[in-house]
């Protein structure tokens, strides 16, 4: 399977099938392979070709899918940048990935490299450039994710990694030419490029880009669009569960959804469920893993309060503090292992020598299996605030917050959140003299965060807590925050 030419594929054996749809677009796959063939061209005439990255800035639109099969169509790879991103955000994704090119909607300086408005690149001259038949082991994806040292990395992952991916979620899913997903799910996450695009294109089913989430219209387009499936992550299905009583809408479309990306209360997927009559299956995976590793059947035992059973083809492992296996029931940290495993970070050869180890990704999660082979997560990656299905690392929001002189020490934890499932807060500590208050912290973070990033409180302290080794004692400040509430 050759990704470069799934639209030609698709247009030689059903020409006038859905393929890609969004709020104004509605394509065939006729007119998906004619909007590859021009958006290609337009980057080919910018210089764009095999080996390159092109970088992608756009809102959840079908153009995003078209623009991500012309890079590929020409032997380049993509990184999707998140356009919540602030300026020099967008700097650093662009110049760290090597971008030749930017695709975007929006005004931008300085990028470092070609910028292509949307306009362009969909009015190329549709010259027939064959699709470059592609390595398995050549770049395709490169997904920045939020770095624990301050900066996001680049997670390299090949045609190879892709392919294994989709072959996993097209045979746990048993999707067919019959399936269509709604897509809801950014996509500058793998999540939704992997199972809600490539995955059902690849079975010979189709998308729906929904665009921006919102709970008051959900089911509209639910009822208009008619799709099999969809995505989404647990602070959706609590804002769904909690729609007004006459809200009823017609749901028999829908043969099943996926809640991942953030841990579920058993009870909101249960309220859902029964609500609506759409079975949710929970899975759980990271980007390093090309999306999922572990999904609750879908026709078998739906366990609660687990995120399922590990994907064909891939293992998982839970070790210990010792190095060792700990036995089914035991917690220790969580290993994937399989044809999805990314093939490293971009230019961190040490952090992706200590992450992949002998073929297994540590994944920082701390889990247990059960006695039936069920995947039961305890906790997360040290840190990490889960912002309705964002990671959000607390060193970045620091090391941004530092960049200020008035600043002695900084710490961000998160708190609970009904809605968002956590939000990120900071505490701070200012150097001896200074005039700083909290909404100047603010402002400056304002400067260097993607809006979801920004803290929701900002607390200033004369000093922050710190344990036995002389360390900031987060989980300190997690209890005062929650003696403040």
């Amino acid at each position: 399977m050759n990704l470069p030419a799934l639209p030609d594929r698709r247009a030689a054996a059903r020409p006038t099938a859905p393929a890609l749809a969004d709020d104004w677009a509605d394509l065939d796959n006729t007119r998906f392979l004619a909007a590859v063939q021009r958006a290609a061209a337009t980057l080919h005439g910018h210089g764009v070709g095999a080996g390159d990255v092109v970088a992608v800035r756009l809102p959840n639109t079908a153009d995003l899918v078209v623009t991500l099969f012309a890079a590929w169509r020409l032997g380049a790879a993509v990184t999707p940048v998140n356009p919540a991103l602030v300026d020099d955000e967008i700097a650093f994704q662009v110049a760290d990935a090597g971008a030749k090119a930017m695709v975007t909607d929006a005004l931008f300086d300085g990028p470092g490299c070609a910028v292509i408005p949307l306009g362009e690149l969909l009015a190329g001259p549709g010259i027939d450039i064959e699709p470059i038949d592609t390595d398995p082991g050549a770049l395709a994806l490169l997904i920045y994710t939020s770095g624990t040292t301050g900066r996001p990395k680049g997670v390299m992952l090949d045609h190879a990694n892709l392919l294994a991916m989709c072959g996993m979620v097209i045979d746990a899913l048993d999707l067919n030419e019959s399936d269509h997903s709604l897509l809801v799910l950014p996509l500058f996450h793998v999540n939704g490029i992997v199972v809600s695009v490539l995955s059902p294109l690849l079975a010979g089913g189709r998308t729906t880009v929904a665009g921006r989430f919102d709970a008051g219209s959900f089911f509209d387009r639910i009822e208009k669009a008619r799709p099999t499936y969809f995505s989404a992550v647990p602070t959706i299905y609590a804002m769904l569960a909690d729609r007004p009583a006459d809200v009823d809408p017609d749901t028999s479309s829908v043969r099943f959804a996926i809640c991942g990306a953030a841990p579920a209360s058993i009870g909101v997927l249960a309220k859902f469920e029964a609500r609506y009559g759409i079975p949710v299956v929970e899975g759980y995976g990271l980007s390093e893993g090309t999306c999922a590793s572990t999904l609750n059947p879908i026709a078998g035992l739906r366990k609660p309060g687990t995120v399922g059973l590990p994907l064909p083809g891939q293992r998982i492992r839970i070790l210990g503090p010792d190095g060792d296996d700990v036995p089914a029931g035991e917690v220790g940290e969580v290993l994937i292992s399989g044809p999805n495993v990314m093939r490293g970070y971009l230019n961190r050869p040490d952090v992706t020598a200590a992450t992949v180890v002998d073929g297994w990704l540590h994944t920082g999660d701390i889990g247990r299996l059960d006695e039936d082979g069920y995947l039961v997560l305890v906790d997360r990656a040290k840190d990490m605030i889960i912002r309705g299905g964002e990671n959000i690392y607390p060193k970045e929001i620091e090391t941004v917050v530092y960049q200020l002189p008035e600043i002695a020490e900084a710490a961000v934890v998160g708190r609970p959140d009904p809605v968002y499932g956590e939000q990120p807060i900071l505490f701070a500590a200012l150097t001896t003299g200074a005039a700083l208050d909290a909404d100047g912290i603010r402002e400056h973070a304002r400067r260097g965060l993607a809006k979801y990033k920004l803290p929701v409180a900002i607390s200033i302290l004369d000093q922050l807590p710190k344990n036995a080794v002389g360390k900031i004692d987060k989980p300190a400040l997690r209890r005062l925050d929650a003696q403040t509430l």
